[in-house]
């Protein structure tokens, strides 16, 4: 399965109208599915979990974030606006990895990288860097599966596609995550500058993302966000690729379900 298979020849003018036809097929689809914005069982689940988690993993932040506060100093967190839903933003939180710079925004490439601290390195590559977001999650900005949280840029250029991905509040990890997480890094890997990061993440990366998390969310149901929790787990524990393991048997159905999806756009 290539999910990117012809994005690196999409000009940049035909980018801008992402929401047909590439992806209208399915956004007409889900649209006509009714889908709820957050079943109140996802929520019970997301409350529970969090608060059971905060109970071991508030020493761990403590300890983080005495280390940060001696190695880097103020401030602890990174703080950036995010979008839980279009016109509707909140404050994303995640324990600081980079050297400050005013004017930063936008997609992480190879021009950042020398802005990454040596534990920044650590605190990413283990994702412990993202466990503040649990208070996110209890406040019901975040949820922990579901689309990554958007910037406003993204939700205000790609308005119709967002307002359907974002029935779905921004999650910690989702599908999209686990599916293309790797290889996004790839490519953003390979750009020197700003200007490059964008247009590959623009080209290359978003409208990839787009289209799982609308997979995602067509099929979204508890099964799935257990499966996508537990393989996350495991690839952070065992730092393994980030592509589903096709020999079990929810990935085959996972991977199964989306290979479907995707002829269906191309019919």
């Amino acid at each position: 399965m290539t999910i990117h298979h012809d994005w690196d020849k999409t000009s940049a003018q035909r980018l801008t109208a992402l929401t047909a036809p590439k992806l209208a097929w399915f956004l007409n689809r889900t649209a006509s599915a009714t889908i709820q914005p957050m079943p109140l069982s996802k929520r019970l689940f997301d409350i529970g979990l969090a608060l059971l988690l905060l109970l071991p993993l508030s020493l761990v932040m403590a300890v983080v974030a005495l280390i940060l506060l001696v190695v880097q100093g103020r401030p602890i967190f990174y703080s950036a606006q995010r979008m839980r839903a279009p016109g509707s933003a909140f404050t994303q939180l995640k324990f600081r990895t980079m050297l400050r710079q005013d004017g930063d925004f936008g997609a992480t490439g190879a021009h950042k990288h020398w802005r990454i601290t040596p534990i920044g390195h650590f605190l990413r590559r283990s994702r412990i860097d993202e466990l503040p977001q649990l208070f996110n999650i209890l406040k019901g900005d975040m949820s922990f599966v579901g689309p990554r949280p958007p910037l406003r840029e993204y939700v205000e250029r790609f308005p119709a596609i967002y307002g359907q991905v974002l029935k779905s509040r921004p999650g910690v990890t989702g599908l999209a995550t686990l599916i293309y997480h790797r290889h996004e890094d790839r490519i953003l890997a390979r750009c020197t500058s700003a200007e490059a990061t964008e247009a590959a993440y623009y080209r290359r990366c978003l409208p990839a993302k787009l289209k799982i998390d609308l997979i995602y969310q067509r099929h979204r149901d508890l099964s799935l966000d257990l499966w996508i929790l537990w393989s996350t787990v495991k690839i952070v524990v065992s730092r393994r690729d980030e592509r589903p393991r096709r020999r079990k048997a929810q990935a085959v159905a996972a991977l199964r379900r989306t290979r479907q999806a995707l002829k269906g756009s191309a019919g």
